[in-house]
């Protein structure tokens, strides 16, 4: 026997809901917006206050940019007079300065010591001692000061030899300076740590302000530099796809093979001519970089798409130092898109660094007994 469903009672009283007046509904609505105005105003001020982010990152992109000035000027070191001091006269810096910056104060300094080898020769050594420094991370923020003042006096006193990576060094050691890339991997974090010379500081500065409006504030500070050198990663990168996707090459799938046809980018004409032979994997890379550098913001916001995006990019620009020989340009980029990659991953990447190391020691180690018994 099948039971037919009792029809419901539409005489019964009204929800609250149903009676409520207009204004009263208003009212509700006001009351969720700014319940949900608060909520997320909280949440951005814990974002940026509450902790300091990418700690690992930055202490990553400070080494490797530190690697990256040592790495170029010892490179040059035995052609420095002739590019860049007394024998680059022939540019014209010296007299008129090409570029406005060195022109200024404290950024002319290799531009006016050019045409004195000698002293051309002790601020070069300098530089590259000053590099060191940065990898290290000894008393960071000063040393990076410094070495930015070095750094860009020494790019600008020859304009012809500078490249894009030059803006994105600059960028990268401006905004450092108000950032923690010192907190790991450094020696002031190890000093910092032996001597409690953190809590000593803090407590001397906050006198007039309690510890945690201090920490606050380096937190902010940190993280706004963060913030605005991932927008310049993203400017870059959103901004040169949508130039290139305005050319024919871009939009024929062969732009890539122009410029590992030259003879000025190939580096290894070998390993160009065996990507430029086929034409099914020149249109493949030449279309997947552009929208590669499209998207890129966009696939940070999920933890797959995110792999995918860092691997991708990290290729992108192995493939450029490689394969048209821009290694310092390649390997600015790769430093700066180290601050992406989450903290907790890098300790990961850390833990199984030193648990593949332990074991290669302890079966390196045990070879070596069993060599050592007599037979």
């Amino acid at each position: 026997m099948t039971v037919m469903p009792v029809p419901a009672d539409n005489s019964e009283t009204p929800t609250p809901e149903a009676v409520t007046s207009p204004r009263e509904y208003l009212r509700s609505g006001a009351r969720r917006v700014r319940t949900k105005v608060v909520a997320h105003a909280r949440y951005f001020e814990e974002l940026l206050l509450g902790d300091a982010h990418a700690i690992v990152g930055l202490a990553l992109t400070r080494i490797l940019v530190g690697l990256i000035g040592f790495g170029l000027l010892a490179v040059n070191f035995s052609t420095r007079l002739y590019s860049f001091g007394p024998g680059a006269a022939w540019n014209r810096e010296y007299a008129e300065p090409q570029s406005d910056l060195s022109a200024l104060p404290m950024l002319d300094i290799f531009r006016v010591a050019s045409t004195n080898a000698s002293l051309y020769t002790v601020l070069y050594l300098t530089l590259m001692v000053l590099s060191i420094l940065v990898v290290l991370g000894w008393r960071t923020r000063a040393t990076l000061f410094v070495f930015g003042v070095l750094w860009v006096s020494f790019i600008e006193a020859n304009d012809f030899l500078g490249d894009q990576g030059d803006n994105m060094f600059r960028i990268i050691l401006i905004l450092m300076l108000f950032t923690r890339c010192a907190d790991v991997l450094s020696l002031d974090a190890v000093r910092a740590k032996r001597a409690h010379e953190r809590k000593q500081v803090r407590a001397a500065l906050s006198r007039g302000m309690d510890s945690r409006s201090l920490r606050e504030a380096s937190n902010l500070f940190h993280n706004l530099a963060l913030a605005a050198l991932a927008c310049q990663v993203f400017f870059v990168y959103v901004a040169g796809a949508l130039y290139k996707a305005g050319g024919l090459p871009w939009q024929n799938g062969s732009a890539i093979y122009s410029p590992l046809a030259t003879d000025r980018f190939a580096t290894w004409p070998w390993l160009s001519e065996i990507v430029t032979a086929n034409g099914a994997l020149v249109a493949t890379l030449t279309w997947g970089s552009l929208l590669l550098q499209l998207a890129f913001p966009f696939m940070l916001l999920a933890t797959p798409t995110r792999r995918v995006a860092l691997v991708g990019i990290w290729c992108f620009h192995i493939g450029i130092g490689v394969l048209m020989g821009l290694p310092w340009f390649s390997l600015t980029m790769i430093a700066v898109d180290f601050i992406f990659v989450r903290d907790r991953s890098w300790r990961a990447v850390g833990r199984r660094a030193k648990t593949v190391t332990r074991v290669l020691r302890d079966s390196i180690a045990r070879r070596r007994r069993r060599e050592s018994k007599p037979n």
